[in-house]
């Protein structure tokens, strides 16, 4: 009995180490990239958003690289609906992900359609790199909560601020929401079609950008992905297959779960 007593105490120390690990990252991620928000605020306010416009952006649109893609194509004079359809597009990965998370989280259908307006790039990569499905709602939840407020607070100082600032250009403000958007994707580029899709996009945005309209580049890097995948499904000698591939599938509590 004494032995069942220890092992149970064992447990229950070891889960709850566990939850406290899941916080500390969540909280890490929603706070450094909510933070962020402020040179969203300033940049926006800079190409001549309102102050209500900019926090309705933080509000209701909740993806920082479309909220960033859309301010930056009005700065450099493009057409609003061109900006639109480039923030648009660059903002349906979400869906994807809401694919993929409403199979792990399995969350209760009332909070479905709140929890979709937190599927962003943030709460993905937090709840998919959890073991089990109660540390994916875990860290799902806590980054959410966290980098929602937090982000539209410092929507709000930094459009406040932003005439003080002066020109966000000069602060290198501008570059803080592509920097941070990077720096999440870099560490999921793990296999060879990843990586080809990334550099081939980036190679068509920088062709594009002097001679295409502001926002339009965007639209064109989209085309990486479904270049990428047919060559891939051709599969030449040169191009190895998808890691994981063959593999067996992942169970809900094993070490595969999220990847």
């Amino acid at each position: 009995m004494a032995d069942a007593d220890t092992r149970l105490r064992e447990n229950r120390s070891g889960a709850g180490a566990g939850r406290a690990a899941v916080v500390r990252d969540a909280l890490g991620v929603g706070v450094a990239v909510g933070l962020s928000g402020f040179a969203f605020g300033v940049t926006s306010a800079g190409s001549g958003l309102s102050l209500l416009q900019t926090c309705a952006l933080s509000l209701l649109v909740f993806t920082g690289a479309s909220q960033f893609a859309l301010v930056g194509a009005l700065a450099a004079g493009g057409n609003p609906f061109t900006a639109a359809a480039g923030a648009f597009f660059l903002g349906v990965r979400n869906a994807f992900y809401g694919l993929r998370l409403s199979e792990l989280l399995r969350l209760p259908r009332a909070v479905r359609p709140l929890a979709a307006h937190w599927v962003i790039d943030e709460t993905s990569v937090v709840a998919l790199a959890q073991r089990d499905r109660a540390a994916a709602r875990l860290g799902f939840v806590v980054t959410g909560t966290a980098l929602f407020v937090l982000w539209n607070l410092t929507t709000l100082i930094g459009a406040l601020g932003a005439s003080a600032l002066g020109d966000p250009d000069d602060w290198g403000l501008d570059a803080a929401g592509p920097a941070v958007f990077l720096a999440l994707l870099a560490p999921m580029l793990r296999a060879a079609v990843e990586r080809v899709v990334a550099a081939l996009g980036v190679v068509l945005v920088l062709a594009c950008i002097p001679v295409l309209p502001a926002g339009v580049p965007v639209l064109v890097a989209a085309l990486a992905a479904p270049l990428v995948l047919v060559v891939a499904g051709r599969r030449p000698a040169w191009f190895p297959p998808p890691a994981g591939a063959g593999s067996a599938a992942p169970t809900e509590h094993g070490a595969g779960e999220g990847q």
